[in-house]
């Protein structure tokens, strides 16, 4: 593996700009490809019908809470990796990576039983019985994937955190393919195969799921045999699984607390009904695919705020970081120039045409896609803030803030003009806007007001705090 060193001088915002765009092309494709499984299910089962839509947005949501709060783990993993690499220490890039795949496999048992048995949870939240049983029986299959898809998190920041992108973007634009693929055969029981609807969804993101862990293992195991991974694997390593956990927990509620967010949101659109949900998904999806690529900015910072950290380079970083704000604030202006301007045509692209319900859902739906606009640009900043945070190990703060700013604001911004004042789906979005844009505010104000002072101050001391 090839040391990263100190650079001999500063490097120029031209620099910056190529070597994050190097480093995160890949990664913002990666997240697109992972994010068009999910997509697939939406466009296709919003072809299949409206409940079936419904459903899997409900059950969608309900295992990504889950899943991305024990991706915390995988999360962690990223600056801890980076910032060995930066600093030279190749037995810590083992230890911490088999540490993350220890705690995820752990996270994984304790969260099936919610899984296997949603049934119960989706009634106390009030959602429609005949949706919440198509939910549940998506999640009695589809659940099984949190495993592998918590392994694959681990193994893709430990590469991505090495630079070596590329693999994590053809494994999951291949992932996205046999998804796609899988979805059109048994949804629709085409090629002689059965019509299992939303189930026949289920197997496939299951599926996916595995054969994404066992390409990315290979990858892994052949590359960089040096680090060994598996190679007495069971042995544990009580002291760096304390260190993957501490980072990892934080990590993971900031996450949680932001989905849950989102999370939160789609239960009270099924308060509304059907075609709301409906809408609610789609716009949520493609709000959702334009994140993507902040979210691949934002881990692109990360990995650049490691290496940078492992050095202890404060100028450096401050340079990087700007340049990296720059480029996500750019994404958000050409994204809300879309949801503005072509909102009609977005939404069909999930609709069969003869559906029936297909006006509703527009009037719906353009209303959402309205916010959504509104919103690109915080969460946007608040996704960069959370990377930078991440790349110098400073997660307890940034959950504090997410936690208040994601639950104390915008849960309740949502509930209160959605239903309070009778804003409906307008006012549920706008809790999403202000709940994030508290979280931008403070993240940034975390970051360049106190964390990156510290760099380079005492290079020995991990926290920042």
């Amino acid at each position: 593996m090839n040391k990263i060193i100190q650079p001999n001088s500063p490097m120029t915002i031209a620099g910056h700009t190529r070597a994050i765009a190097t480093l995160g092309l890949p990664l913002v494709g990666g997240h697109v490809a992972q994010f068009a499984i999910g997509l697939t299910d939406t466009v296709m089962l919003g072809w299949y019908g409206v409940e079936a839509l419904a459903a899997v947005t409900l059950a969608s949501t309900y295992f990504f809470v889950l899943f991305l709060f024990g991706s915390g783990f995988g999360f962690a993993v990223m600056p801890m990796v980076a910032a060995a690499a930066g600093s030279g220490e190749d037995r810590q890039i083992r230890r911490c990576t088999r540490m993350g795949l220890w705690l995820s496999l752990g996270y994984g048992v304790v969260a099936m039983p919610a899984l296997i048995f949603s049934r119960p949870i989706l009634d106390l939240l009030g959602q429609d019985p005949v949706i919440a049983e198509m939910a549940a029986d998506y999640l009695r299959v589809a659940g099984w994937g949190i495993f592998p898809a918590l392994l694959v998190m681990v193994l893709k920041s430990y590469l991505a955190a090495l630079e070596r992108t590329q693999i994590v973007l053809w494994v999951t634009l291949g992932a996205a393919l046999m998804n796609a693929l899988v979805n059109y055969i048994l949804i629709f029981g085409n090629f002689g195969a059965p019509e299992l609807g939303v189930r026949g969804a289920a197997i496939a993101s299951f599926s996916t799921q595995v054969v994404s862990f066992v390409a990315i293992i290979i990858y892994a195991l052949k590359v960089l045999p040096e680090h060994a991974l598996l190679k007495n694997f069971q042995r544990p390593d009580w002291e760096m699984l304390r260190e993957v956990f501490r980072l990892g927990i934080p990590i993971g509620l900031t996450t949680l607390s932001e989905v849950s967010l989102f999370a939160a949101s789609a239960m009270m659109m099924g308060w509304l009904g059907t075609v709301a949900l409906a809408a609610h998904g789609i716009a949520s999806s493609l709000a959702g695919l334009t994140f993507m690529v902040h979210l691949g900015l934002s881990n692109a910072s990360t990995i650049r705020a490691g290496n940078a950290f492992g050095r202890g380079d404060r100028e450096h970083m401050a340079r990087g970081a700007k340049v990296v704000t720059v480029m996500s604030l750019l994404m958000s202006v050409i994204a809300t120039v879309f949801f503005l301007a072509t909102p009609e045509l977005l939404m069909s692209l999930f609709m069969n045409g003869d559906d029936p319900q297909k006006p509703e859902i527009l009037a719906v739906g353009v209303g959402l896609l309205a916010m959504a606009a509104l919103f690109q640009l915080v969460d946007g900043l608040q996704a960069i803030a959370l990377g930078l945070l991440r790349g110098v190990q400073d997660t307890t703060v940034p959950m504090l803030i997410g936690v208040f700013s994601y639950w104390g604001v915008g849960i309740t911004a949502s509930y209160v003009l959605g239903f309070v004042l009778g804003f409906g789906g307008i006012g549920v979005w706008s809790g999403l806007v202000l709940g994030l844009g508290c979280a931008s505010v403070f993240l940034m104000l975390r970051f360049w007001g106190r964390v990156i002072g510290t760099v380079g101050v005492a290079k020995e001391n991990a926290d920042p705090r």
